[in-house]
């Protein structure tokens, strides 16, 4: 702390030294105000131990999206085009004869009718698959922090989800009740899935089975490969889509390729794109080399492949989290998919 006087107006005087409890000396209060005769005047000076704040560093300035403007540029021609070209054709329809130009307008409004059908549609199912996800995190999370509003929160669109569905009115029933009685947000989870959830599991868990017989066998019987990938190719995507449409997702064309995309990422971070030696392993430990023929025993690989893709489709296509377990399994379909390999052989 540094003892000063004004210089304006009054003659330099030499440097004192004061005690601070003395009456000659009071603290700044940041007034102009002259300092009277024999009085010190305290301010605080900078503190040479202090930190200076660094500020974070600002944001990087997004790119240009330059791709985008390409892309809109690019649709705005093709619509235009479009556009002109249905027009072209209406007048030259009109100019042949009017019932011709008339039947062009009534095919254009058909399809401009579709159009937005078809839009409204994937719209609808980008809102349910949206929904869906919202409710696995908002569960999950009831879960982890034990949150009983907000578990019963999600449980109620979880129910509602389900309205329409004759298969889960039980369940539904079962859950109101528990929702009424139970305290704890990690058991009301873990009662949605065991009595709302259930059946739908084990029906999952069928559509999986039954695809990765399908691949299993046509693998081993098909041949060419060309077969084999397209079957395998066809049968990966119905699985996907039967198993949105059964726990309610109902996906449309993007809808489904967005549903696919996660399915994949899926598979990649739980490392299941690169388990074929690690499945290989599997089947072979179960003896099936030496039971099997090599055509059949490919056919069984592809099949737990199949049903790798399925158990991954499982996990997001489910509106809830595994909670009570840890979900389907691969082992959970080895041993059915050896089974039928052996009565085939």
């Amino acid at each position: 702390m540094t003892g000063h006087t004004p210089t304006t107006g009054t003659p330099k005087r030499k440097p004192a030294a004061f005690r601070l409890d003395d009456d000659s000396v009071r603290l700044s209060d940041g007034s102009s105000a002259e300092p009277l005769h024999n009085e010190a005047v305290v301010s605080e000076g900078p503190d040479p131990f202090a930190t200076e704040t660094v500020s974070a560093p600002a944001a990087p300035k997004k790119a240009f999206g330059f791709g985008k403007w390409l892309a809109a540029g690019l649709g705005g021609l093709v619509s235009l085009a479009f556009g002109l070209a249905i027009d072209s054709l209406i007048r030259d329809l009109f100019n042949r004869t009017d019932w011709l130009g008339y039947l062009g307008l009534a095919l254009t409004a058909i399809a401009v009718f579709g159009l937005i059908g078809l839009v409204t549609r994937e719209v609808l199912a980008l809102g349910r698959l949206a929904k869906i996800d919202h409710l696995r995190e908002g569960l999950q999370e009831a879960a982890d922090t034990d949150d009983a509003k907000a578990a019963r929160t999600h449980l109620n669109g979880l129910v509602s989800l389900y309205q329409d569905r004759p298969e889960t009115a039980r369940g539904r029933r079962d859950l109101a009740g528990h929702m009424r009685e139970v305290i704890d947000g990690r058991d009301l989870v873990l009662l949605a899935e065991r009595d709302l959830l259930s059946p739908l599991d084990q029906e999952a868990r069928r559509i999986v089975m039954n695809s990765a017989k399908r691949v299993s066998v046509v693998t081993a019987v098909s041949p060419r490969a060309l077969v084999d990938l397209l079957m395998v190719l066809f049968e990966n995507m119905r699985i996907i889509r039967r198993l949105s449409a059964l726990y309610g997702g109902r996906p449309g064309t993007i809808g489904f390729l967005r549903l696919a995309k996660h399915v994949a990422t899926h598979l990649a971070v739980t490392g299941g794109m690169a388990a074929g030696d690690s499945i290989a392993s599997q089947v072979l430990g179960h003896g099936l080399a030496a039971r099997l023929s090599a055509r059949l025993g490919e056919g069984v690989i592809n099949g737990i492949l199949t049903a790798r893709i399925g158990i991954a489709a499982i996990s997001v296509c489910r509106p809830a989290p595994f909670i009570g377990s840890s979900g389907p399994t691969v082992s959970d379909f080895m041993s059915e998919l050896v089974k039928s390999a052996e009565k085939q052989d």
